[in-house]
């Protein structure tokens, strides 16, 4: 069965006229009566009864019909969506995000993509820079918004608008703890609460960079990749950990009376940046469109901005 036989067939059942159905598809009538002749040799039965006077379906012709006609509706809605999205016009984009990406770059670029691209479904991932990248090699994600850029060929990406400091976390008993700020080589004489280095790899040697900066070793007593992990750690115990400024805000560490505290890092001011990363050879449109949404700095800040290798 081919769907042009089911297309015959279907404006024979309209027309009941051979030579106008025939006109209409723009074929040859013993062409069309021949079509027709495979379609019901391969379904086993009879469709069309025809004499000298008229053309009649069968019974079995008025009920395969309607299936006929549902068959032909669903691929010309395939082939459309199959064009769409092939165009980028729907289809769907599975983005990873962090906090800052969430609080500053997501609300406007979502709300360009709803208005310009209202048939592209967008699905969003909250994860570390690590499990992020991960997913990007997988297939489960399209965009990343993370912290850093790969230094592999398998990736692309462009640096964001936004640049998050980082800042020490430790308990509230912590002889720091009310102290507007510390010198990074203060962290010397610290035991710290530290992550692996895959969970975050930016923010991991933006630490040990302003470590070596310092010419200090931090000595690293716990490890913790979950960032509620590492503030009941500090709570309950005299060691430091680290978090970025936008985390530490949303988990209450700069309000009184919290159980951690975030302190602020100076000389240097460990910062990083925020870098939009999709693969080298993406094939899904809609990543061009949401990146088309995005605000990027001007060409020359990308070049001109130091980066932080992930």
């Amino acid at each position: 069965m081919e769907i042009r036989h089911l297309v015959s067939f279907i404006a024979i059942a309209e027309e009941l006229h051979f030579g106008r159905a025939a006109q209409r598809l723009h074929l040859t009538q013993p062409s069309l009566s021949a079509q027709l002749q495979k379609l019901e040799k391969s379904l086993g039965v009879q469709l069309v009864a025809r004499n000298s006077h008229d053309v009649r379906l069968t019974a079995a012709g008025v009920e395969f019909e309607g299936q006929a006609r549902q068959i032909v509706a669903q691929l010309e809605r395939a082939a459309h969506s199959a064009r769409a999205t092939a165009a980028g016009r729907s289809g769907t984009l599975n983005i990873g995000y962090n906090l800052p990406a969430s609080r500053h770059v997501l609300p406007k670029a979502l709300a360009r993509m709803a208005s310009d691209h209202p048939d592209i479904v967008v699905s969003l991932w909250e994860k570390r820079t690590g499990p992020q990248l991960a997913g990007l090699s997988d297939g489960s994600l399209d965009i990343a918004l993370v912290y850093g850029h790969p230094g592999t060929a398998e990736f692309r990406y462009r640096r964001l608008l936004h640049r998050v400091p980082l800042v020490a976390v430790v308990g509230r008993l912590h002889r720091w703890a009310e102290r507007p700020g510390v010198r990074f080589a203060e962290l010397a004489s610290q035991q710290c609460v530290l992550f692996a280095r895959d969970q975050c790899p930016a923010m991991y040697d933006s630490i040990l960079r302003a470590a070596a900066d310092n010419g200090i070793s931090l000595t690293v007593a716990q490890m913790a990749d979950d960032p509620g992990a590492t503030a009941h750690m500090v709570a309950v115990r005299p060691l430091v950990g680290f978090a970025s400024l936008p985390r530490a805000i949303s988990m209450g560490m700069v309000v009184p009376g919290s159980t951690s505290v975030a302190v602020k890092l100076v000389d240097p001011v460990p910062t990083l940046d925020l870098y939009a990363v999709w693969n080298a050879e993406e094939t899904n449109p809609a990543v061009s469109l949401f990146l088309d949404c995005v605000e990027f700095p001007e060409e020359s800040e990308i070049d001109t901005a130091p980066a932080i290798s992930a």
